[in-house]
């Protein structure tokens, strides 16, 4: 690169993990600026840049696998080498150990500096400087990710959020609406996405709070839904909800709830922020929302679950009936307390009780998307499908990306759906994640 501003910077991008990651990536390269050309190939670029996921053991084996991968791509790439940089939490969960691994890697970003990765990648670059920390989006024309903060403060026993990304950290509320409104203008819908929703502006002043933030939300024109991720149960308090249903339009009633167990000796030797009965913070949720779409995370086998544990988790879930569910089973992660308990499970055990627990669910989730046929729904279209001309994907409100099933949409001949648009659709058909309808 020889610093002219008009010469484009080619870019290959993996970003790795939660969408808070994907946040990350896009303003990094959203400060590459309009000289930024992303690419399909790592032979391509000028920058392969890999934003890596170190939350889990099975999410580290793949951070090192992709950035492998990379490095063999770069190295066989014709001409000039790309320039391979490895930014996220895999860098800052484990550091020098890393570099001096994959000595291969030209840049290393942790999160710790995370302010300073547009500088440094231009540094790196030798580009022009570009001011602020503007947006390049990666998603569908659909949505876009609104990271509100940083880290973590809680204390889980078995999380290494707080150590790789540090304590609570959020953004002003006029520098994430300002962000918003950009995005607005590019995208439907905006998901609110932070390790922990709620906590929002807590380590702020006055004026910057989820309620302050949210209200801003609401109004900005062009936003058509408005979804939040990561509402930890304490909380959702009376006052939260309270102020989310007098919102209205945008919000929709999609309330995404990491609840991690049910049992209350479980919940508490995790040392989660809310282990006390959930169902408590169920059934306030669905006092004032009723139509409420709810999903929830369950890790299974954590140290000292027992069958009764487990037995009263399923038949929380059953009771409950949640739209959606993700079920992991327990890992033992350095540098956690939970990794240095005893009655540790076996891992043949953890399988059994994630499959039973999600097989559990899906007949669940079948008997809920049943309910929606012979309704008419409104669904967010993102993508025309390969199977037939006339058929999209698109997301119903009760449908959030990537984690949740989707709704295929037929339209009539010669009819053509703009994407990023919402349509209402006759639902005709159930699976056990997904709907099928006509427009």
């Amino acid at each position: 690169m020889n610093g002219n501003p008009e010469k484009s910077i080619r870019v290959h991008t993996i970003s790795l993990g939660c969408p808070k990651n994907r946040v990350d990536t896009e303003r990094l390269l959203g400060a590459l600026g309009p000289a930024m050309v992303a690419v399909d190939t790592v032979a391509e670029a000028d920058l392969a840049l890999i934003n890596t996921c170190g939350f889990i053991q099975p999410a580290t084996e793949e951070s090192i696998a992709t950035i492998l991968d990379t490095v063999r791509e770069a190295d066989e790439a014709e001409g000039k080498r790309p320039l391979v940089c490895v930014a996220g939490c895999l860098v800052s969960r484990y550091g020098q150990d890393l570099k001096d691994g994959l000595p291969e890697v030209d840049l290393w970003l942790n999160t710790e500096e995370i302010e300073l990765w547009p500088a440094m990648a231009r540094e790196a670059l030798a580009a022009q400087t570009v001011e602020g920390l503007p947006r390049n989006l990666s998603t569908a024309p659909s949505y876009a990710y609104l990271k509100v903060s940083e880290g973590c403060s809680h204390n889980c026993r078995f999380c290494t959020i707080p150590s790789i990304r540090g304590p609570h950290k959020s953004w002003p509320v006029e520098f994430l609406l300002d962000e918003a409104r950009q995005l607005a203008g590019q995208v439907p819908e905006i998901i609110v996405v932070g390790q922990d929703s709620t906590a929002y502006g807590s380590d702020l002043g006055d004026g910057h709070d989820l309620p302050a933030l949210l209200r801003g939300l609401a109004d900005i024109p062009a936003l058509e839904w408005l979804r939040i991720m990561y509402l930890y149960p304490a909380g959702l308090t009376e006052s939260l909800l309270t102020l989310l249903k007098g919102t209205g339009k945008p919000f929709l009633p999609y309330f995404d709830i990491p609840l991690q167990h049910a049992h209350p000796d479980v919940l508490g030797s995790m040392g989660r922020p809310f282990a006390r009965n959930p169902e408590k913070v169920i059934d306030r949720v669905r006092s004032f929302f009723p139509e409420a779409a709810l999903r929830t995370t369950f890790i299974v086998g954590y140290p000292g679950e027992t069958d009764e544990h487990f037995a009263a988790l399923m038949d929380f879930v059953r009771r409950t009936r949640f739209h959606h569910l993700g079920v992991f089973p327990y890992w033992a992660e350095d540098g956690t307390p939970a990794a240095e308990m005893d009655n540790q499970v076996d891992d043949e055990v953890k399988i059994q009780r994630r499959d039973a627990l999600m097989a559990l669910q899906a007949e669940i989730s079948a008997e809920i998307m049943e309910g929606y046929v012979g309704e008419t729904v409104d669904v967010l279209i993102e993508r025309e499908s390969d199977e037939w001309p006339g058929l999209y994907i698109g997301r119903a409100w009760f449908q959030a990306p990537d984690v949740d099933g989707v709704t295929y949409v037929s339209a009539p001949p010669d009819t053509r759906l703009e994407l990023g648009t919402i349509v209402p659709v006759d639902i005709e058909k159930a699976d056990t994640y997904d709907l099928s309808g006509l427009v």
